[in-house]
């Protein structure tokens, strides 16, 4: 999974990408005003963007409460799923630690993280109005399951993530679970921190 991303075009071999779905939420108090809402959704990304930009991963988009990040385009680098581990380890811990004041302030709130390794097609999707640049595939469908099976606090990452990470990160396999849209069960693996 090593080497240089391109765009795909039609006609052409897709690209290397590594990627991070983050979940945001549970359940702020129910009578929190949408404001307050964006208060605490500005709190996160104000913990969490710089450490995507420490990493050089590339911020593909907000979705709602949670965010699409991946690696090794448009820059290439040759250690993607280690810096996707790391940032992913990162993130969770600084969400962590948002959390204890959002409790004071009557917020339960989280982050569940999954990640997968594998190959996108990158590029620009849109109409005439709105252009954005994007990746699609299997992959980004394997990180968004195990993103939505993630607990709060767990970093969820798809066995040949695990591989290409060996000995970077303290891990507890989960063995194969059945997630929605996947063909067969997929080895998962909950990342616990970096060795």
């Amino acid at each position: 999974m090593q080497g240089r991303a391109r765009p795909r075009r039609p006609g052409h071999a897709p690209a290397p990408d590594r990627r991070c779905c983050t979940r945001f939420g549970s359940s702020p108090r129910s009578s929190a005003e949408p404001e307050d809402i964006m208060a605490l959704l500005a709190e996160y990304h104000g913990a969490v963007g710089p450490l995507i930009r420490k990493h050089e991963g590339t911020l593909d988009r907000f979705t709602g409460d949670g965010m699409m990040v991946f690696f090794n385009d448009p820059l290439p680098c040759p250690d993607a799923p280690q810096r996707a581990v790391q940032l992913a380890i990162e993130m969770r811990d600084a969400v962590a630690h948002l959390a204890r004041g959002w409790a004071k302030r009557g917020h339960n709130l989280g982050c569940g993280i999954g990640m997968a390794q594998g190959y996108a097609t990158l590029g620009r999707i849109g109409f005439e109005d709105r252009i954005d640049y994007t990746a699609i595939g299997a992959v980004i469908n394997l990180a968004a399951r195990l993103c939505a099976q993630a607990s709060h606090g767990q970093v969820l990452a798809s066995g040949r993530l695990a591989a290409a990470v060996d000995g970077l990160a303290k891990v507890e396999p989960l063995g194969e679970l059945t997630l929605r849209g996947m063909s067969r069960p997929v080895p998962v693996i909950d990342l616990i921190g970096l060795r």
